[in-house]
């Protein structure tokens, strides 16, 4: 079944066709990368699948439930979960109150503590619980991102860029958790490093100039001479 499908969603900016009737569908426990040159709409199309912007025209559906007309916070409440491109932490507060304010959304009392060591265990940031985040390195403040979003449970957890920033040693912790995710949390992840996406992703999806350009696993996607040539800059 399903959790996610957009059905020819377009968005248009002053004349720009930045997506153009993207149709997609992620089954429920998958993890699907989201790839593309610079430019390409990615995250134009994840804005408009979470509801930080409308679409032109199109339409997005979430657990079978047309959503388009939805503002972000109701798809929260849904089951959705995004993290930025941009962080997007409360740079006063310690990391530990950051995730506890995004616990706070589905659970009270003792359940938002225990959740939020959790989820900071999770991302490798127990140590740094009582640091406030503007003063983290920037890797660790998109770490503190995902674990903001892990800990609101999600239905679809959406990641964008997750690994800028990161050491490589954060890097393999992170696609560790993204295997330990897999099956149980869909994933929609925009990801420019290739290693990640062909180690982690189930399903590939390339848009290139706000078009679907290729889907497959990423065997296929590795061998598609289309992506070679638009993308990966051989070909």
């Amino acid at each position: 079944m399903n959790l996610l499908s957009t059905h020819e969603l377009s968005k248009h900016f002053d004349g720009l066709q930045a997506v153009r009737n993207v149709s997609m569908d992620v089954p429920a426990g998958q993890v699907r990368a989201l790839i593309g040159p610079n430019g390409a709409g990615k995250t134009t199309l994840v804005s408009m699948i979470s509801g930080r912007i409308a679409p032109s025209s199109g339409q997005v559906f979430f657990d079978a439930a047309n959503v388009t007309a939805l503002p972000a916070h109701a798809r929260i409440r849904r089951g959705m979960a995004y993290t930025f491109q941009i962080t997007s932490v409360f740079e006063r507060l310690p990391a530990g109150e950051n995730v506890a304010l995004a616990a706070r959304r589905h659970l009270k009392g003792a359940a938002v503590i225990e959740a939020t060591h959790e989820a900071l265990e999770r991302v490798g940031l127990q140590s740094l619980i009582d640091t406030e985040a503007g003063d983290l390195a920037y890797g660790h403040q998109r770490l503190l991102e995902i674990a903001m979003g892990l800990v609101q449970r999600p239905r679809l957890l959406i990641l964008d860029e997750p690994t800028q920033g990161l050491t490589d040693a954060e890097i393999t912790g992170f696609k560790k958790l993204v295997r330990d995710l897999a099956g149980k949390t869909t994933i929609l992840l925009i990801e420019h490093n290739m290693n990640v996406v062909m180690e982690t992703a189930d399903q590939v999806t390339v848009l290139n100039f706000g078009e679907v350009l290729a889907e497959g696993s990423p065997e296929e996607i590795r061998a598609e001479t289309s992506v070679q040539a638009a993308y990966l800059g051989t070909g």
